[in-house]
């Protein structure tokens, strides 16, 4: 990076400014704007290097200039100095997520928090099934030859299912059933259960073990084969915010990623703990997002991560405030899920 820190700052003013006013910005404001102690003539010579070197460009003639993609990477990566929350934006997360009643209720309290604070589109993922250990599983007889089995993940996660046992079944069979599955598999992760569920039947005394094989069945289905996962979006409203042209002429393309839960998911899955991902217009590998940008990370109870959250907003976005919000708010729902 052959930039001296001057450049840097003025890099940073033109971001600053870009982002609060929508409109391109020029040497004279940006003398008047910040304390840069350099002429305007200074200034425009550092601001002729930072469009040959491809972080600013001219719009439209006798305008002022813009960030590039890499402007704004540059200015993340390098420029960014990433705010405190203010305490009253912390009361507000605080007040917002108090008196959650169960994990659907948290999942879209966050969605709806972060819309607001952030001005963006926010997407929350449930917490991965892939990623939950079982924390309990009850067996409810709904008829003398059909149950229901709850599955409650220690994410606060509730599968339900249904199980058509092939004859009546007495109280006290439904009663041992559920003490040798809870034996079995509460405390186990899901993607290690696979085998258990086979050593519960292999295990069963003969006269329960055609009991067992019909609800192993369906455990399987329940614990293993959901490859589905849940999300919540909220705020799709305010990318009309800003107008079109901060999404090149048209909303559409970024409308129809949105509607696909396949390409969400690859937005906001998959981070590591404590890591918090910036994709800047052209580095989204989605097509229709190549004018937007994505902050996401993951969140989980400790150093655990179960699932991801985060925004979706135009490139000319408030980084440092956007960045502080969606770290705060994830700690926020890991703590909420730790104490849970």
């Amino acid at each position: 990076m052959s930039l001296d820190d001057r450049k840097l700052e003025v890099l940073r003013a033109i971001v600053e400014d870009y982002v609060k006013t929508r409109e391109p910005v020029g040497s004279k404001a940006l003398v008047e704007r910040h304390q840069l102690g350099v002429s305007p003539a200074t200034v425009r010579n550092d601001m002729a290097v930072l469009e040959e070197e491809g972080y600013i460009r001219q719009p439209h003639t006798s305008a002022g200039r813009v960030p590039t993609d890499a402007g704004y990477r540059l200015f993340v990566d390098r420029l960014t100095r990433i705010k405190p929350l203010s305490p009253a934006e912390r009361r507000a997360i605080e007040r917002f997520m108090v008196g959650a009643v169960d994990l659907d209720d948290v999942v879209h309290r966050t969605v709806r928090l972060l819309a607001q604070l952030t001005r963006q589109v926010a997407v929350v993922q449930y917490p991965s099934l892939s990623r939950s250990a079982v924390r309990h599983l009850e067996l409810v007889p709904i008829s003398t030859t059909r149950l229901m089995l709850v599955m409650i993940t220690d994410t606060g996660r509730v599968e339900q299912r249904l199980v058509e046992m092939p004859a009546p079944v007495p109280d006290g069979d439904v009663w041992e059933l559920r003490r040798r599955v809870n034996e079995k598999l509460a405390g186990q992760k899901l993607a290690d259960t696979p085998p258990l569920v086979q050593k519960l039947v292999d295990e069963c005394a003969p006269e329960r073990r055609g009991n067992m094989a019909c609800l192993a069945s369906v455990l399987l289905e329940t614990l293993v084969e959901r490859s589905e996962e849940r999300l919540a979006l909220a705020g799709t409203a305010n990318l009309t915010r800003g107008g079109v042209l901060d999404f090149q002429g048209t909303l559409r393309p970024v409308l129809e990623a949105l509607e696909e839960e396949v390409i969400l998911l690859k937005l906001i899955g998959d981070l590591e703990p404590s890591t918090t991902r910036v994709r800047i217009g052209d580095e989204n590998e989605i097509d229709n997002l190549r004018s937007a940008s994505v902050v996401s990370t993951g969140y989980g109870p400790g150093a655990t991560i179960v699932g991801g959250l985060g925004v979706l907003g135009p490139t000319r976005m408030d980084y440092p405030g956007t960045i502080a919000t969606v770290r705060a708010v994830a700690r926020y729902v890991g703590d909420l899920l730790a104490q849970n």
